[in-house]
Parts: C-alpha cells; structure tokens; sequence
C-alpha cells in the first residue's frame, strides 16, 4: 500500500464571529507585532478594519500592507518583503481571497528562506528548509482554501504565465473561516469562488493521488456547493446573508483539506493559463474548464462519476448505467454553472494562441494529477472548444 500524507492547518476555527479568536491566538503565542496583508478593496470597503478593531481592542500593534493585485505578480511578492522587513512585524495575517493568501505564504517563505528572493525559484516543489514566518488566514471568499492548502500562485508578467507552487512550509498556522468575513462578495465572485471550490472538489476527487480519506472530504465539499452555491449567490444578490454563505464557507475549506494534499488536474492547468494569458478570473476559468475536463476523463473514472452525480443530487443514480450516471455527472455541473451566471465562452481566445496556451497547461504543475495524461494535442482540442 502507498503511503499517504495529510496535512492540515495547526488549529481552524469556523462560523459566524470567529475572527474574534484572532486576538486570542496572537497573544497565546506571543507574537508581537502583526503584518496585515490585505488587498486595497478589502481595505476600502472596511473588511479588513473588522479585524484591525479586534487587534486595536487587544493592543495588537499592526502594519497594513496592501500592494496585493487580483493575480499576486513577482513584483507584488518583492514588494511585500521588503514592507515586511522593514516592519519589524514576527507574523503575517493575510485577509481576503487567494490573491492576499497566496502573495502572504510568498513573502512568508522568503523571509525564512532568503534564497529563494528571485521568486522564480520557488516553482513547483521548491526545496526550502524552514516554516514560513506564522500566517493566521482569515478568508473572504468561498473558494479557493488557500488558508488550509500547501499552495499558492504567483503570476509571471514578463513570461504571461502563472506558477504553482506546492510547499509544506507555507502552510498558515491558524485559518478563521468566518461566513461573516465573506459578506462583502459581490455576486459574480460569489460564483467563480463557489465554482472553484466545486472544482477542486471534483479534480481532487478523481485525481491520480486520490485515496479514503480524501474522498471523504470530496464528496462532502461536492454535496455542500450543490446544496448551498444557488442560495448563495441569491444572497449575494439580496444582500442578505444566509445559510447559503455559510454552507459555501465549510464546502470550500473542506475541499480544500482534500485536494491540498493530492492534488488537481486539467481543469487547474487550463485556469491558471487563461488567466495569465487573458486575466480570466480563475474560478470563472476552472467553472468554464471543469464540464469539458469531466468528459474528456469520463472513459477513466471508473465509478466515481456515479458518486459525483449523487454528491450533485441528481435521483436514480443506481438505475443508471455508466454511461448514463457519466453524462448525468457532467450535465449537473455544466448546469450549475449555468444557473450561477457563468459564461460559457472565452471572449478573447483566438486561433493564433492555442499553442501557447496548451503548451503552457501541459507544463503546469497541476497537470500530472489528471486520471488521463493529457498530450499538448489534446489540451490544444479542450481550449478549442471554449472559443
């Protein structure tokens, strides 16, 4: 039998009012001085101030820093190492979606591995030595699980690609995953982030690594955004927050307990070059991807399409014969997609960039996850057909 790791955050704590436990955890580690890295909208709009008043309360001092783009660039990264040295701050609190996680476990690993400054050099399974400086995750969208997952995404401006990096190390010590964090999500975001989480849900599921216990959380982050991610975006578009925006904040971190530890496949790799390329939004990309992904390994996926159609709620299930229970599988999922908003087409695609943007999906990190290896041919035909 193969041996499998799990690794999870240290400490999470979940439900509406948990970043008041911030305060709590700073001071029982004695940490001194906090770096708040948030993004400038969560800064305009007053969400990142939810948790400042809970560090003025307590007498936490902080520094802001808010130098953080939708897709974190190497210049961003760069930026904040230096805002962070000379904050004179001992951890990291990182407000907001993956682009604030992700640019906080960069700065966090290069400040505890100094070699490793150009930023280039922490692609794919970097070999850095020591635990990234302490990050407490708080998360405001209900997506990416960047807070309990061992990676992050750094954009490459110059060469237009995105990175995967996949690290222990930057795992954030504690993750406060509060639906009330994620009110201010408007309902475009609400989707894309709800349709990444179903994503990672599904990939993780049918991924090569794949095993019991991850499963487990799959299966029940699949069941939690067929149930919640309809309600959510109609409170989003209510502004009124429910159930919906609860349920859509357990779904995404549970997904995330599982495929941070197994990994993904296609539907990421094509994502990750749509945005670098186009600066599609990445759950928009993955929700865009993921039907089309579904079909291509449908011949591979043994039985898990049935598990995925039930997880869906689509009926009869057991009656289905398997290519039945394959199709009803990848309709739900199209379907949703569709009944949250998401476009079916990528605008700006053209002829012209196909072979850039499959031969970059086929060099992506998340690639060799796929249940089927993809040829640069094969990724070249699923772009084709998002035209």
């Amino acid at each position: 039998m193969a041996v499998n790791r799990i690794m999870l955050n240290e400490t999470s704590y979940h439900g509406a009012g948990a970043i008041a436990e911030i305060a709590t955890e700073v001071k029982a580690r004695g940490f001194e001085k906090a770096f708040v890295a948030s993004d400038p909208d969560l800064v305009k709009f007053g969400v990142t101030a939810k948790v400042t008043d809970i560090l003025d309360e307590a007498q936490i001092p902080y520094e802001i820093y808010s130098d953080i783009k939708p897709n974190p660039t190497i210049e961003n990264v760069r930026h904040g190492v230096e805002a962070f040295k000379a904050s004179g701050a001992d951890h990291i609190i990182a407000i907001g979606g993956g682009s604030s996680m992700d640019t906080a476990k960069a700065i966090g690993i290069i400040i505890t591995n100094p070699e490793f400054a150009d930023v280039r050099s922490l692609e794919g399974v970097a070999p850095t030595k020591n635990p990234c400086t302490p990050i407490l995750a708080v998360p405001t969208t209900a997506g990416t699980a960047a807070e309990v997952t061992i990676n992050y995404v750094i954009t490459d401006v110059e060469r237009k690609r995105k990175f995967v990096c996949v690290d222990p190390h930057d795992m954030p010590v504690v993750a406060f995953v509060d639906p009330e964090m994620m009110g201010t999500m408007p309902v475009g975001l609400t989707a894309a982030t709800g349709m990444d989480a179903l994503t990672h849900a599904i990939e993780g599921y049918t991924t090569k690594a794949a095993w019991t216990m991850t499963d487990m959380f799959h299966l029940e982050a699949i069941k939690l955004v067929a149930t919640y991610l309809r309600k959510a975006v109609q409170e989003a578009k209510d502004k009124t927050p429910g159930e919906g925006r609860e349920g859509m904040a357990l779904a995404e971190y549970i997904a995330g307990m599982g495929f941070s530890n197994v990994g993904l496949g296609i539907a990421h790799s094509m994502a990750h070059t749509l945005g670098a390329v186009y600066d599609t939004p990445h759950g928009v990309a993955c929700a865009m991807a993921l039907p089309l992904v579904m079909a291509y390994n449908a011949d591979c996926s043994g039985e898990k399409y049935r598990e995925i159609a039930r997880a869906m709620g689509v009926e009869g299930v057991d009656e289905m014969s398997q290519d039945e229970y394959r199709a009803a599988a990848i309709d739900a999922v199209a379907k949703l997609g569709e009944d949250v908003g998401i476009p079916k087409k990528v605008e700006a695609l053209k002829e012209k960039d196909l072979d850039f943007l499959a031969e970059s999906a086929h060099a992506d990190a998340c690639a060799p996850g796929n249940p089927k290896d993809a040829s640069v041919d094969d990724l070249k035909e699923l772009f084709r057909k998002l035209m």
